[in-house]
Order: structure tokens, then sequence, then C-alpha cells
């Protein structure tokens, strides 16, 4: 149950909801099947799939959901010959040229057709509430991911305080200065050997750099041309490696040896059990990580948060 990915909201308000009124507000909105005629459905899954019953699962004040998304999976390359094959049809047989809306509406009726026997693709979505913290936390590879599964939350409970944390200082500004040295890297991270520099220019080009030393001279050859940091890879106090970017984003975060050891120590033949402890263990992790890289990027604003009520 480690995320891969780490995308973070701050509430802005305290969130009070209980675990209970929470698993009722999901209810309303579990997870169906797509219908014959369907293209997506999103619902609310047991985040323990089928070794649990419950849509939020609780360990230690963390709130742990999930968000199932069904999509029907159409071939182009099969609507399109299908759509070429009727049109020709209809022009052979009436003499005439067929024009555009009558061809969207045409491939709109093949889809229709096709939909019944189309593929599905699954994907869950997993989130946790971080009361405590005042975040949400998402593993989502992409911003858009994240905020579709805010906005579902937000949806099921009426509505859903949270905005992305932000830093006193411009991300890149910091990241840039960490690798020329003008802004001191903190004592719990680590550069790793990956970066993407852009330069900050309307038309300006993008270097991706992997395998190379990050305070070295070929990266600081592009830094004194003027580029600027905007991704790069890091390990934080030996437990935890991922790349992070200006949008505050952690991606391909992996959990380290450590934090593996203390879950082989659970009963491998309890699937709830190992499941729990990788949760807790990961969420007190983060609970770790989240405040300390917002404090390295020279600290949070939280000018708009409101502690409490």
């Amino acid at each position: 149950m480690w995320f891969r990915n780490a995308r973070v909201f701050r509430f802005t308000k305290p969130f009070d909801i209980s675990a209970e009124t929470l698993e009722e507000k999901l209810q309303e909105g579990v997870f169906k099947p797509c219908g014959p005629q369907e293209t997506v459905r999103q619902g609310w899954v047991p985040p323990l799939g089928k070794h649990g019953e419950q849509l939020v699962h609780s360990s230690n004040g963390y709130h742990l959901v999930t968000l199932r998304k069904e999509e029907k999976l159409l071939p182009g390359s099969v609507v399109k010959e299908l759509l070429t094959e009727r049109v020709e049809m209809i022009e052979a047989e009436q003499h005439r040229k067929v024009p555009k809306k009558e061809k969207d509406e045409i491939k709109d009726q093949i889809l229709l057709e096709m939909l019944p026997q189309a593929f599905s693709k699954n994907r869950r979505c997993y989130a946790y509430i971080a009361p405590q913290d005042g975040v949400l936390v998402v593993d989502a590879g992409s911003a858009k991911q994240a905020e579709d599964l805010a906005s579902n939350l937000r949806k099921s409970l009426g509505s859903l305080p949270v905005r992305p944390p932000v830093v006193e200082q411009a991300p890149a500004f910091t990241f840039t200065g960490w690798l020329n040295e003008s802004i001191d890297l903190p004592a719990a991270l680590a550069l790793g050997d990956e970066c993407e520099l852009k330069d900050p220019s309307e038309d300006g080009g993008v270097v991706r750099c992997k395998g190379l030393e990050l305070q070295g001279d070929e990266i600081r050859n592009h830094l004194n041309a003027g580029m600027q940091v905007t991704k790069l890879s890091v390990a934080w106090d030996d437990n935890l490696t991922f790349v992070l970017d200006e949008e505050l984003g952690i991606r391909r975060l992996k959990f380290g040896d450590t934090l593996q050891d203390q879950l082989d120590d659970v009963d491998s033949d309890d699937a709830a059990a190992r499941f729990d402890a990788a949760f807790s263990l990961m969420t007190l992790e983060l609970a770790r990580l989240i405040p300390g890289l917002l404090d390295a990027l020279g600290g949070e604003d939280r000018s708009a948060i409101v502690d409490s009520e």
C-alpha cells in the first residue's frame, strides 16, 4: 500500500468530518459499472478491495479513500474504418456528398452500436485525508488526476476547502539555488542524479539530465546561461526517494529498506493487517516529509488558512 506519487492539497479550513460520517457520504457515490451506452463512470470503492467492505479505511486518524474510474475503449481505427465504409455506401447509392454534420451523426451512431462490446479500462486512485496535518494527499501522477479525485470528494461531501500548498518563494528559484549552491541544501535532503532545466524566456528550451552530478560543471554551465531548475530527484532522510517538480508534485516515490523491514515484521498471511501496517508507516513518514519539504522550499504561505473555527 505504498503511494507511488503524492499530490498534496492544503485544507484552508479544519476538516471536522468523522470517519463514520465520511463513510455515509461516500456511500451515496459508490461505484457502479458503466451501462450499455455509457463511456465512463466513477465512484468510490473499498481501499482494501476484496479484503474489505468499508469505503473509508481509517488508521491513527488518517482516512484512506479510493476512487474507481471505468472507461469504455473503442479502437479509433475501427471506428474510422466503419465510418468510411458507411459514408462511401451512402455516396454511391444516393449520388451525393455526405456533409460533415451528417458524418458526425453517423460516427455517433457507430459509437452507440459498438459500446456494449467495448473493452473496459479500470483505474483506481487512492488518497488519504489527514485532519491533524491539514492535508489531503492523492496518489496521482498528474495534477489533473488529483483534481479529479478532489472534485469527486467535494461532490460527495458538499464542500472541500482545499488548495495546493503555496510557498514563500518560487520552487524553481530554490531548486536552482540548491544546484548552484547559492542556497544551502537542507540536511535531510540529498540530491539525486536527474533534473529538468528550462529557459525562462518565451520560446526557451528544455534540457533533461539523467545520470549526472547535479552540482557538477555540466549542469552549472546551463545555470550560468540563465536556465532554471524545474524538476529534480532527491532523497529524504535516507527513507524516501522521489522526483519533485515546481508545482510541488512528488512522483516516482519509493520507500526505503527501513520501512520495508518494518512491514516485513507483520504477519504476511493477514492481508488486511499488512495493508493497515503499510498505510500507517506511509502516512507517518509523509507526515514528516510534507512540512519538511515546505520549510525547505522557503516556508509555507498560510495567509489564506484558517487554523480553527
